[in-house]
């Protein structure tokens, strides 16, 4: 696949071969290890284990999952059932099967040849037209940043989308037409996402980053080094509220409180006009272990219990705008959503 300007996409896939490549996004970035699937069911367990990660990503490798089921000869509602059971929270995984679903019903009297064929088209169309939002996203959310230090939180990347990323392509684009000075990486306990995988992806591109801990940014916004704060989502409910990696609530209050513009940039497969509000986003809890333990070393005593929400609800009032691959949206946002999930 020859995608313009991509820094790093997470997955690769022989449409010949009927093999789907994903990084291990939880080597990184000490190893670049590239992991081959042939199974609907280890596609699956590759989703819930973070193998791969970022909602539009999870959506791709998803839509491929769907492909490499068809291959196998599996029932397709069984295929689906098992990838959409994989993590809840994130939108894109139920739009992306969801459309597998649709076109594979329009194939229904066709050779399991043809299904599969058609299939591999469906899902390569997601992805294309995931790197194609990206970069539209870019160019509607350049402009927004103001000059200085941008904030980001998790990553929301090439690694979590189809190649290029949402907040980090906003970031990107934004570096490059010499609108902002450098960015700061929340680390992002517990996986880290933010000091091993956008620390990664912006010494790649040639973006100045530093890592901050997560608890740092209040500082440094009170000493007038952060100008903007910009991430990604997960699902973004119909009244503008925010579902994102567990701590961008924090930091869209800590924004509010000093007069800092938050924005979340996203494509529309993440708008779930279904859902009124974000009390009605079902929010994964991951397993403790991942929060007392890191890379194997025992960080609390045993025994000790721990939460591990992997995502929180940043509410619709705390965030400046949300930028999608049809535009940008602004408070009321039920109106300024609606309209723009319309878009054609």
């Amino acid at each position: 696949m020859n995608q313009p300007n991509l820094l790093l996409s997470p997955l690769r896939f022989s449409h010949e071969a009927g093999q789907l490549e994903l990084i291990d996004q939880l080597k990184l970035p000490g190893s670049e290890i590239w992991h081959r699937y042939t199974s609907h069911r280890a596609v699956a367990d590759a989703i819930k284990t973070m193998v791969v990660r970022g909602a539009p990503a999870i959506g791709i490798a998803a839509a491929f999952g769907v492909v490499l089921g068809a291959r196998e000869g599996v029932p397709l509602d069984e295929v689906i059932a098992t990838l959409r059971a994989t993590r809840p929270t994130a939108v894109n995984l139920f739009w992306a099967l969801d459309r597998m679903q649709k076109r594979a019903a329009a194939l229904q009297s066709v050779s399991s040849q043809e299904l599969v064929a058609g299939l591999s088209a469906e899902a390569q169309a997601i992805w294309d037209e995931d790197v194609a939002m990206c970069l539209r996203m870019a160019e509607y959310g350049a402009p927004l940043l103001p000059a200085g230090n941008v904030l980001t939180h998790c990553n929301a990347g090439g690694l979590a989308t189809g190649g290029y990323g949402t907040a980090i392509g906003v970031i990107r684009t934004a570096f490059a037409q010499g609108r902002i000075t450098s960015v700061f990486a929340d680390e992002t306990r517990p996986f880290l996402q933010g000091a091993r995988l956008t620390a990664y992806e912006l010494q790649k591109a040639g973006v100045p980053v530093t890592v901050l801990c997560d608890n740092m940014a209040g500082y440094l916004m009170s000493r007038g080094e952060i100008q903007s704060v910009i991430v990604g989502a997960d699902r973004i409910a119909a009244n503008g509220d925010v579902a994102n990696k567990i701590g961008t609530y924090s930091l869209a209050v800590l924004a509010n409180a000093h007069g800092i513009p938050f924005f979340v940039a996203a494509p529309r497969s993440t708008l779930d006009a279904k859902t009124a509000s974000g009390q009605d986003i079902r929010i994964e809890e991951r397993s403790s272990d991942e929060v007392v333990r890191l890379a194997g070393l025992q960080l609390a005593p045993h025994g000790v219990a721990a939460r591990h929400p992997a995502f929180d609800i940043t509410p619709a009032q705390l965030v400046t705008a949300i930028i999608t691959d049809a535009g940008v949206a602004k408070s009321p946002y039920p109106q300024s959503l609606g309209a723009l999930e319309a878009a054609t």
